[in-house]
């Protein structure tokens, strides 16, 4: 019994290990585009969940029938996602702030590097989710995820996925990027409503990629050795952010960083 525990217990730190990478890999980058099929989904309750928010509060499944429904985001300071849905999450905040609780999800760093090293203690985490939200203006509810990720890899570790919660936990619509603003806005619209979303979940995968122009500034903000993992991980999108680096091409004012 005692080596069985001894195994699990060595599983566990193993599985934290690979969660709390420290170069970005080929393997990690494929993982973000598809869902697996025992991934939760539209229709199934969220695992249960019990996270600190800056400020001294938590976010809980179980006060969600309190509460009301939520929208759950991923993100981290370093994901250029995360960096461009930033705007569109704030402007979604405006609009149904009053009626959907708002929670970003701090969780591990998408590219970290030398500036924004993958944080290897809670107190490194909560600084980095402070970061995140300051950079982009957040005045929604921020949570801190722990430092192996349990909350955040039992729904799929994608770096900025996005979750509307219902009142008992039932996941009713899911984005595989948070940049959707669109297909968000319509899911909230219809649970403000008190409907069901049109649809359960976002369509859209390579779109919301590509109308990313700010790779490049958010791999300078990690500092040394993101932009050689990106390399090494992903040429063709290092390349295509390297040549907008290179003609100063910058996002609009609406995408990137928030206000």
């Amino acid at each position: 019994m005692a080596r069985q525990t001894d195994q699990r217990t060595k599983d566990t730190e193993e599985v934290g290990q690979r969660y709390r990478f420290d170069h970005l890999s080929l393997s990690d980058v494929m993982k973000d585009m598809y869902y697996r099929k025992d991934d939760p989904g539209p229709d199934d309750r969220v695992p249960d969940f019990d996270l600190p928010t800056l400020g001294g509060g938590r976010f809980r499944s179980a006060d969600l029938g309190e509460t009301g429904p939520a929208l759950l985001i991923f993100g981290s300071s370093t994901c250029p996602v995360t960096d461009n849905s930033a705007p569109g999450l704030n402007e979604l905040h405006a609009r149904f702030g009053d009626r959907v609780r708002f929670v970003m999800v701090n969780v591990r760093e998408a590219h970290p590097g030398k500036a924004v090293p993958q944080p290897k203690a809670l107190d490194e985490k909560t600084a980095h989710a402070e970061q995140l939200r300051d950079l982009h203006g957040f005045k929604f509810e921020v949570a801190v995820g722990d430092i192996d990720g349990t909350f955040h890899r039992a729904l799929s570790p994608k770096p900025n996925s996005a979750y509307v919660l219902g009142k008992d936990g039932t996941i009713l619509f899911r984005a595989q990027w948070a940049n959707d603003t669109k297909a968000l806005a319509e899911a909230l619209e219809a649970i403000v409503a008190g409907e069901s979303p049109r649809r359960s979940q976002s369509g859209g995968l390579i779109r919301p990629m590509l109308v990313m122009r700010n790779i490049a500034p958010v791999l300078d903000r990690a500092g040394s050795g993101a932009w050689r993992d990106m390399w090494r991980a992903a040429p063709p999108m290092a390349a295509m952010a390297f040549a907008l680096k290179i003609l100063r091409i910058r996002p609009p004012k609406s995408e990137g960083r928030g206000a």
